[in-house]
């Protein structure tokens, strides 16, 4: 983290977006299916590169519905053990951007743990948390619904490269709105991040209070206490 020069406008350093597909959403047991990662120079595409990457498993039906990635897809692709200094490579001594960066994150963190690899120390940016700040009258701020209102063509979303890319540009999209420098932009994620989380956690409370609630009413009356009052009824 320390060659990083925080001081420095952000949008004119190297960056790669990521994304990644993967059998399921346990970040800590499922595996990934296929990584891309988009290689941003002063804001523009300078290099595309991805793989389907053999998780050594079956793809559960619902995960081949959504990517269109079948088992006869990743079988005889390289392994991440095979693929591992390739994605270390192109993660090392750049920004790291992802769309809801904690879930890719993990999944590589995990995948590269697994061969023996620390991840990279590089900043993380996560066009999400800026979505949801500047876009706060939107319902939904998933990528595809994002893109498609922010004008940034992903048409065949739920693959990575195509993903990674869009994620990159809806970045770019919100640079005007953000802090110029690194560490200015970094320091405005976190509080953002922060403040999302404890209002998401808020909403659960309330929901599960009121679900709870619910159930309280629906419960039927213990024995002794439906004895008692019928009991009055003849008293």
């Amino acid at each position: 983290m320390l060659s990083f020069e925080m001081a420095a406008p952000w949008r004119e350093m190297s960056f790669v977006s990521v994304d990644v597909e993967t059998t399921g959403l346990e970040t800590d047991t499922c595996r990934i299916i296929e990584i891309g990662v988009v290689r941003f120079e002063r804001g523009q595409v300078a290099e595309r590169w991805g793989s389907l990457v053999d998780p050594g498993e079956p793809i559960p039906a619902k995960v081949t519905e959504i990517t269109g990635i079948t088992d006869e897809m990743v079988a005889g692709q390289p392994s991440f053990r095979d693929l591992k200094w390739e994605v270390y490579g192109r993660l090392r001594d750049r920004i790291l951007v992802a769309y809801n960066a904690p879930f890719d994150t993990a999944f590589v963190r995990n995948e590269l743990g697994r061969v023996g690899l620390t991840p990279p120390d590089v900043p993380v940016l996560d066009p999400l948390v800026w979505a949801r700040k500047l876009m706060p009258n939107e319902r939904r701020h998933r990528l595809t619904a994002v893109c498609d209102k922010l004008g940034i063509s992903l048409d065949n979303a739920h693959r990575a490269v195509d993903d990674a890319e869009a994620a990159g540009k809806v970045l770019l999209r919100f640079a005007d709105k953000v802090a110029l420098n690194l560490g200015d932009l970094l320091a405005e994620q976190s509080d953002w991040s922060d403040a999302q989380e404890a209002a998401f956690a808020e909403r659960r409370a309330i929901r599960e209070a009121k679900k709870a609630a619910r159930e309280a009413a629906k419960a039927p009356e213990p024995e002794d206490q439906a004895a008692k009052n019928q009991s009055g009824l003849f008293g």
